[in-house]
């Protein structure tokens, strides 16, 4: 759980550093640009605050792990294009900034308030919300990359964030080179950067990439 306050506070630092051309430019979700990724932020803090204060007395069904659904290829989102368009309707970067804080940093005390072994309901799964919020470390962090990936100046995920993620992804697919760098791991892990033909050889089998959603 302290993880998951690092990670998306980290983020929110990120988002609150950009200068406003910064929300022009390319994000490392393919079609979509800074300014609508953190849109998407708004909408993720938003999934939070509704899931910890919906509590359930089943067992868990899942956890950290097992929340995401994995698949090869990335699945249509009904919700992309809407988010494309509620992005540009906020005009002016630093509407947005003020909106992803807003939320976000209330996602944040609701996560320190929540007690890590009641149990939340979201999407048809009950979890323990220690459970959940680890699950948002991945979210947070992957995103984290994306929102850094065409702007070199910006801050980057901690390095403890980038290894959990990778602890993540190969209990689901597999180990990775153990000489591999945390984020790259990631980044050829997930389809966010072709592996080059030394690393893809290094991959094996490794049936690359892995979509989390």
């Amino acid at each position: 759980m302290d993880l998951f306050s690092r990670s998306l506070g980290e983020l929110l630092e990120a988002v609150e550093q950009l200068a406003d051309d910064d929300f022009a430019q390319p994000s490392g979700c393919e079609g979509w640009l800074v300014r609508d990724l953190v849109c998407h932020f708004v909408i993720d803090a938003q999934d939070v605050l509704i899931t910890l204060v919906t509590p359930s007395s089943e067992a868990p069904t899942h956890d950290a792990v097992t929340y995401w659904k994995v698949a090869h290829e990335p699945a249509d989102d009904p919700l992309s294009a809407l988010i494309v368009r509620l992005a540009a309707a906020y005009g002016e970067p630093w509407m947005l900034k003020f909106h992803v804080d807003d939320v976000g940093q209330a996602a944040l005390r609701a996560s320190r308030l929540a007690s890590p072994s009641a149990r939340v309901s979201t999407q048809d799964m009950v979890l323990s919300a220690a459970d959940y919020l680890g699950a948002y470390v991945w979210e947070w962090t992957l995103h984290h990359l994306d929102l850094v990936a065409h702007l070199p100046h910006a801050r980057r995920p901690a390095a403890e964030s980038l290894a959990r993620c990778r602890e993540i992804l190969e209990q689901i697919a597999g180990a990775f080179p153990a000489s591999w760098p945390d984020e790259d791991v990631l980044l050829v892990g997930t389809g966010r950067r072709a592996p080059t033909e030394a690393e893809r050889a290094e991959l094996g089998d490794l049936a690359i990439p892995f979509v989390l959603g």
